[in-house]
């Protein structure tokens, strides 16, 4: 004998055969107001309970039910929060203070180096050519030099593909690496008109602006100018690396010497950018812009792919590795599946099996045909 109630709080099954002991959720919207249906199945001795609850919120902006931010209404309250949420901490003193840090490096950095591609001599009629070494070592010197003045406020990355390697590892957020791209080369191009300014006009011939060599092609050049950042970020990523306990020497020095090679290599290829603010400050003084994009794709793709490989490969950080692994090992979602309510909805977070509103159907259905068939036999 099977028996149904329906009330204010919900519906009653009872029946002596098998029960089903699942619950779900059933969300419902109608414009700003949230229908959320609790359906929940119990097994009691011979009699299952299907108590269907509804609770409805009014939400004055977003809700997310399900896990998805979603905005029913009042979108522009959305993006506002969203805004306010992707621009966290940047409105602190403690953030511009390493804005500053990045520009008063990037511009100091630029000065230096860029001050060691001048050649002197160039009015003499047998002028020498700039010496590779000079440069390749002012160049590096300076690069360690800024990192040792700026490192604990800063980070010192005094260049745009070490930004985008950060933010890359998730350990610098997009929004902030904005910031430290814009004061970088601003940095430059400030470090770069100073140095015009104080050369006589006789002398700043090309500036340091960087040029692909007549011969080879724009597509080696690319190879080249990624390979020589590749090793810069891969020396910063693989000094700066908390967990390793054998590292001894200079972390600042390190980086030092990398750029000091890349410039030693790469020089007669492409001038040895490996930092697109680099370039970018004295193609604007000299408004030169020959294949200068080279200098923004090939230091970029080289930043990001060494830092990609050393965090996410060779040495991954044990913490990140176990939470990608449960991600991975949990199954495909589908549509019949549970769906977890937010937890400012519900704070206890159901792990039970799938369950869907036919279920509740078929129960009521076989319900009356129990009915019939017991009516049929009296």
């Amino acid at each position: 004998m099977g028996e149904g109630r329906s009330g204010s709080g919900g519906t009653t099954w009872m029946n002596k055969g098998l029960c089903l002991t699942r619950r779900a959720h059933a969300i419902e919207t109608h414009g700003p107001t949230v229908h959320v249906l609790h359906i929940g199945l119990r097994l009691s001795g011979d009699y299952t309970r299907v108590n269907i609850a509804e609770h409805r919120t009014r939400w004055s902006c977003c809700v997310n039910p399900l896990g998805v931010k979603r905005c029913l209404s009042w979108p522009a309250c959305c993006y506002r929060q969203r805004i306010m949420t992707a621009f966290k901490g940047i409105w602190t003193q403690g953030f511009w203070r390493c804005i500053g840090a990045e520009f008063l490096a990037m511009m100091i950095f630029v000065l230096l180096s860029l001050g060691s591609t001048i050649n002197w001599a160039a009015k003499e009629e047998n002028s020498p050519q700039p010496d590779l070494v000079l440069i390749s070592l002012c160049f590096g010197l300076s690069i360690a030099t800024m990192v040792q003045c700026f490192g604990h406020i800063s980070g010192a990355h005094i260049n745009p593909a070490v930004t985008a390697a950060m933010v890359v590892t998730q350990r610098l957020s997009l929004s902030k690496a904005v910031f430290y791209l814009l004061a970088q080369c601003l940095g430059a191009v400030a470090g770069a008109a100073v140095l015009y300014g104080v050369t006589p006009p006789a002398l700043r011939g090309g500036m340091g602006v960087t040029s692909v060599h007549a011969s080879i092609s724009v597509g080696h050049a690319l190879m080249v100018e990624l390979f020589i950042t590749f090793q810069l970020v891969f020396t910063v990523f693989a000094t700066c690396d908390p967990k390793r306990t054998d590292l001894k020497g200079s972390v600042s020095l390190a980086i030092g010497l990398s750029v000091c090679i890349g410039h030693l290599f790469a020089i007669p290829f492409t001038g040895a950018s490996m930092n697109p603010a680099r370039s970018l400050g004295p193609a604007v003084v000299t408004w030169s812009w020959e294949n200068h994009w080279v200098y923004w794709v090939g230091p970029l793709l080289g930043g990001v792919i060494a830092a990609a490989l050393y965090v996410y490969l060779f040495c991954p950080d044990p913490e990140m590795k176990r939470c990608y692994t449960e991600v991975l090992s949990k199954s495909d979602f589908n549509s019949t599946n549970y769906h977890e309510v937010q937890s400012s909805f519900r704070t206890d977070r159901v792990k039970e099996q799938p369950f869907t509103l036919m279920d509740v159907e078929r129960a009521e259905q076989n319900e009356r045909e129990r009915e019939r068939e017991v009516l049929s036999s009296v």
